[in-house]
């Protein structure tokens, strides 16, 4: 590391900027926050940095070109399709994410939107507000969870405590990731299925897996036909899973009961936005990361792996071990 390192934050919309400021300037480097918003943004604030620290800046193939110096991407978050991450290893960058940060919370608030959802709650809540009392009319399809499977695409750290969790609730698990051998999710006590019987089995779905070119859109309008008349969407991982025209259409349509979704396409979610207005939809403003445990856990640890990866001290998450 040399003292003349410049780390710029590209963009940061959560409390705690000053947080990951101070961890880098107690470690010798220079640091300072910007206000990126496009390609242009970066290359402008960031064309002397040796690293950068990433929430939604776009980091693409031209903007690494333009940053000539940096040598490691510190994402803040699990995902990190903001960053052409194949276009970093062509230039010897490394790109790190912050994997652990809100398993706990993803997976609680997954659960907990799975279950508001599937036993009706926001229904028989607004029932019992306008006087009315009658389960079977205001909530004729809860579900009963042994009579339930739900489909986990996506096994990896949150996607692995969703089955846990809906198993021990007595709920059926079947799971689909190409990634994970069958009998690594039949050892979890889990049964594996391809993409296509893990929709026709799924009377809940919920998705965690990572938004590539190839996961773009991996919930359309024929992925959907799949699903089980009346099934459940659950989405707290990516917005570009799902095709969200195609998803307003079967709400719409009554081919599916609901959708509980906490991210989106377009973040914030558009004022015009079908989903907003369809019954049987519970939205929240991708929430599901958040605690006040989480909120610092993430700016702390990303902070300390540019610290850490500047000293030549090992770095665990890195995304791209082949970059050097």
């Amino acid at each position: 590391m040399s003292d003349r390192d410049l780390v710029v934050i590209t963009d940061i919309d959560l409390p705690g900027a000053d947080g990951v400021l101070g961890i880098l300037r107690a470690a010798g480097l220079r640091a300072r926050v910007a206000r990126c918003r496009t390609e242009g943004d970066v290359v402008e604030a960031a064309a002397e940095a040796a690293a950068l620290v990433v929430q939604w800046a776009p980091v693409t193939a031209a903007v690494l070109d333009g940053l000539p110096r940096c040598r490691f991407i510190g994402r803040l978050g699990i995902g990190y399709d903001m960053i052409d991450v194949a276009a970093a290893t062509a230039r010897g960058v490394a790109v790190a994410n912050t994997p652990d940060y809100c398993v706990e919370e993803v997976a609680a608030h997954t659960m907990a939107l799975v279950m508001a959802a599937g036993r009706r709650l926001l229904p028989l809540d607004d029932a019992v507000r306008r006087h009315r009392w009658s389960v079977t009319e205001d909530a004729p399809a809860a579900f009963r969870p042994s009579r339930t499977t739900v489909g986990v695409i996506g096994f990896g750290r949150i996607g692995s405590r969703i089955a846990a969790h809906a198993a021990a609730l007595g709920f059926r698990v079947v799971v689909h990731d190409p990634n994970v051998p069958d009998h690594d999710i039949e050892a979890a006590g889990h049964r594996p299925a391809e993409l296509a019987g893990t929709l026709a089995a799924a009377d809940v779905l919920s998705l965690h897996a990572p938004l590539t070119a190839g996961t773009r859109h991996l919930l359309d309008a024929s992925a959907i036909a799949r699903l089980p008349r009346g099934a459940l969407v659950v989405n707290t991982c990516r917005g570009g899973l799902v095709d969200e025209t195609a998803l307003a259409a079967a709400l719409g349509e009554g081919r599916l009961s609901g959708a509980a979704l906490d991210v989106f396409e377009t973040e914030p979610l558009p004022a015009d936005s079908p989903l907003r207005d369809l019954p049987g939809v519970i939205l929240t403003p991708h929430a599901a990361w958040y605690s006040p445990q989480a909120r610092t856990e993430l700016g702390e640890t990303t902070a300390r792996q540019v610290v850490d990866f500047l000293n030549r001290r090992p770095v665990r998450s890195i995304v791209n071990p082949e970059y050097a």
